[in-house]
């Protein structure tokens, strides 16, 4: 790695405040790597239901997976999903079934896991510059990052982004229930014990309800 620090941007906040698109259109802009932190947890789920590895099994398998744990992310076209390459395979579409995101949720509340992944998340840290994505980047992860940003937007704004975001992909939708999800998952990630969503103490907080994704990336810019 270049001896040079390696300046780091995070974007932390809740399900649907925004952060996955304004990641990626700042990776694209700045052309810095991008980490897609939720991915990563996804592709750690996919791997292990694939080697079909139980969560109680994984100090005994932390050795192997550890060997064959490879993952890239490439920012690939604005619009479309941050691309996850997996030991030289795009798995994008493979990570983002519900399957994978039921396993990823549990895994992601279990200290031993969050452990594994931490060193993974710091490797991404490459010259030019990272622009990292998640809900502990700015608090854990990248605690010394010189910029840090948090979004957040109203809980009936970011069901209506999920719901458009379902329908692109043919998915039915029930407003009511989406209202219900995202509520339950801001009560697990906010009162969680180990890294639970919240601002760093010098994080700057943007509300993204009524701005468009330029009109954050203006607001993100004017800070830098």
């Amino acid at each position: 790695m270049n001896s040079q620090v390696v300046p780091v941007i995070t974007i932390d906040g809740p399900s649907g405040a925004g952060k996955g698109t304004i990641a990626q259109m700042l990776a694209l802009d700045l052309n810095w790597n991008i980490l897609d932190s939720g991915a990563l947890y996804r592709t750690l789920a996919y791997f292990m239901l694939e080697q079909k590895i139980e969560l109680n099994d994984f100090e005994d398998s932390k050795e192997f997976i550890k060997k064959n744990f490879v993952v890239k992310f490439d920012p690939g076209t604005l619009g479309e999903p941050v691309k996850v390459i997996f030991n030289n395979n795009d798995i994008t579409s493979k990570v983002r079934t519900e399957e994978i995101a039921k396993k990823t949720s549990d895994l992601a509340a279990d200290p031993i896991i969050r452990d594994f992944i931490k060193p993974c998340q710091r490797d991404f840290m490459i010259q030019p510059g990272l622009i990292a994505d998640g809900r502990d980047m700015g608090t854990v992860i990248f605690s010394d990052a010189k910029h840090k940003i948090f979004l957040i937007a109203s809980i009936e704004e970011r069901a209506k982004r999920r719901q458009t975001q379902l329908k692109r992909q043919g998915s039915k939708v029930n407003m009511r229930l989406l209202l219900q999800e995202l509520e339950e998952r801001d009560k697990k990630d906010t009162e969680r014990e180990h890294s639970p969503l919240k601002p760093a103490n010098d994080s700057v907080i943007i509300d993204t309800t009524s701005l468009d994704p330029e009109g954050v990336i203006k607001e993100i810019k004017s800070f830098l």
